[in-house]
Order: structure tokens, then sequence, then C-alpha cells
């Protein structure tokens, strides 16, 4: 990571009220240098640019980050949590049923929330999460 890329972070982690640490640092670059990483490899990512660090410094990271928008957390229905660093955009993500790979794919239409429900119940929307699900390219190449 470079000296502007870690002030920068460490610039977003201020601006948003977090103590800025090494970790915390780390892991938003790993993150953002990532694609939709589960839990494992952004720890992975951290250990390489910080040395040590124990999964539950990873997961109480992790959690400050999303909970101050800094890091997006999608679980796709039957698999482990990913995070990515696309965040505020109200983007929707494709899921290959194979390989479980993970994609973004823009609003599907207008501003956000991008769906209107046909009864929103009252509710005030703010955002939409939409997960297109299928085969990826490689895996269609495979099956057929």
């Amino acid at each position: 990571m470079t000296a502007s890329h870690a002030a920068n972070a460490a610039d977003e982690l201020r601006g948003v009220g977090l103590r800025v640490t090494a970790v915390r640092v780390a892991l938003l670059e790993t993150v953002r240098h990532g694609d939709h990483l589960g839990v494992e490899a952004v720890a992975a990512g951290v250990r390489e640019r910080v040395g040590h660090v124990s999964l539950q410094a990873v997961y109480e990271a992790l959690h400050a980050l999303t909970a101050a928008g800094l890091v997006r957390r999608i679980e796709p229905a039957g698999g482990s949590p990913r995070f990515e660093g696309r965040v505020g955009d109200n983007h929707h993500h494709l899921v290959c049923r194979s390989c479980g790979a993970v994609a973004d794919v823009d609003c599907a239409v207008g501003e956000a929330p991008c769906l209107t429900p046909s009864d929103d119940r009252g509710f005030t929307l703010s955002e939409a999460e939409v997960i297109y699900w299928g085969l990826c390219a490689d895996c269609s190449a495979r099956s057929t």
C-alpha cells in the first residue's frame, strides 16, 4: 500500500469518527482492492500488510467499517458474508450458482431505491438489494 493510499484511508476513517489503526487502514485497502472478499480472504490481505492479526480483530474492524458506511457487507443466500468497497451507489450483484463468483451490476432502473415495490406497507425506502442468480460465463461454458 502506498503512503498516499494509507493517508486517504486514514482520512476517511477520521472523517467518519473512527480511530485510525494499522488494521483498519489495511482492512479498508484490502477490501477496496479485492473482489467481494470473504472474511478469511480479508484477514489474509490484512496480514500481508501488517503482520499477525486475529480473526476476531478482523471481524470487529469489518463491523465498525460497515456500520460507518466505508465497507458494504453482502450475504448471498446459502453463502458466507462478502465485503466490498463499493458503497453509496445502491448497485446490485450477480451470483453464480455453481462456483459462487460475485460481480457488481449497476442499478436496475433509475435512482435509488431502484425498484419500487407493489406495496411499500408504509416503509420509507432508501435502498433496494437485488441479487441475480445464474451461472457465470466460465461455468456456463463448462456445462454445455
